[in-house]
C-alpha cells in the first residue's frame, strides 16, 4: 500500500503531558504537509490549533482522557468545550470500571450523551482493550454500535499497551456496519500500519509514521 494512502489515514497525535503549544504547531505543520486524517491533541490546544490551521485540517480532541473515570456530566462539558473551541473529531474514554461492573446502561448511555453533543461531529470511542477480557471487548461492540457513535478505538495509549493485531480482527468481527475501526497506540511502522488496515482499522492513531517519513525526506534530499 502507497505510504500517502497510509498517512491519510492517520489521526497525527501528541498528548503527552509536558507539550507546549511550539511542539503542537509542528504536528499541525507536518499533518497539513503529509496529509494526514487529522491532528490529536490536548484539548487545552484545540483553539490555538484551529484558527492556526484553519480548514487545512481537522482538529481531534480528546475526552475523559486518559483514565475515563470523569463524571458523565464533565465528559458532556469537556465535549461542549471542545466542539465550541473547533474540534472536527472527539475521542473519549468510556468508564472503565462500569463495563467492568456490568453497568452496561452507564455505558451505553454515556457514549450516547456524547453523541448527542457531536451531532454530524465524529465520535470515536477509546476502550482500552488491554485493560479488558475478550468478552468485554465484544460487549463494546455491540454497545458502540447501540450508541450510534462512528468509531471504536482501541487505546488511549497512556496505560499496560496499545493496538494488537487481534484486537483489530475481533472488533471486525463484532461491529454493526456503521461503526469504523480507529487502531492507536504503539503503531511504529508502516508494515505494521498495513497490516491494521488489511484487518479492518480505518484510522490510525500515531505520531510515528510522519517522524519516519520526514527522516526518509531528510536522508532523500541529502543525496
Amino acid at each position: 500500500m502507497d505510504k500517502n494512502v497510509i498517512l491519510r489515514k492517520v489521526d497525527h497525535t501528541l498528548l503527552l503531558q509536558p507539550s507546549t503549544w511550539k511542539e503542537i504547531k509542528v504536528i499541525c505543520d507536518d499533518a497539513i504537509a503529509y496529509n494526514t486524517a487529522s491532528v490529536c491533541i490536548p484539548p487545552c490546544f484545540v483553539k490555538q490549533a484551529k484558527e492556526y490551521m484553519g480548514d487545512k485540517m481537522a482538529v481531534c480532541t480528546v475526552i475523559g482522557f486518559p483514565n475515563g473515570s470523569h463524571t458523565t456530566a464533565c465528559k458532556e462539558f469537556e465535549t461542549k468545550d471542545a466542539l465550541a473551541n473547533g474540534a472536527d473529531e472527539i475521542d473519549m474514554v468510556i468508564n472503565i470500571g462500569a463495563l467492568r461492573a456490568k453497568d452496561y446502561d452507564y455505558v451505553l448511555n454515556e457514549m450516547k450523551a456524547l453523541k448527542a453533543i457531536c451531532g454530524d461531529k465524529i465520535l470515536k470511542v477509546i476502550i482500552e482493550t488491554c485493560l479488558l477480557t475478550e468478552e468485554e471487548k465484544i460487549k463494546m461492540c455491540e454497545l458502540v454500535t447501540a450508541s450510534g457513535a462512528d468509531y471504536i478505538k482501541t487505546s488511549t495509549g497512556f496505560s499496560t499497551a496499545g493496538a494488537t493485531f487481534d484486537d483489530i480482527a475481533l472488533f471486525a468481527k463484532h461491529i454493526g456496519p456503521s461503526v469504523k475501526i480507529k487502531a492507536a497506540g504503539g503503531i511504529s511502522s508502516f508494515d505494521d500500519a498495513e497490516k491494521f488496515i488489511s484487518l479492518g482499522a480505518d484510522r490510525l492513531g500515531t505520531s510515528r509514521l510522519v517522524k519516519i517519513m520526514k527522516a526518509e525526506n531528510a536522508s532523500d534530499s541529502t543525496y
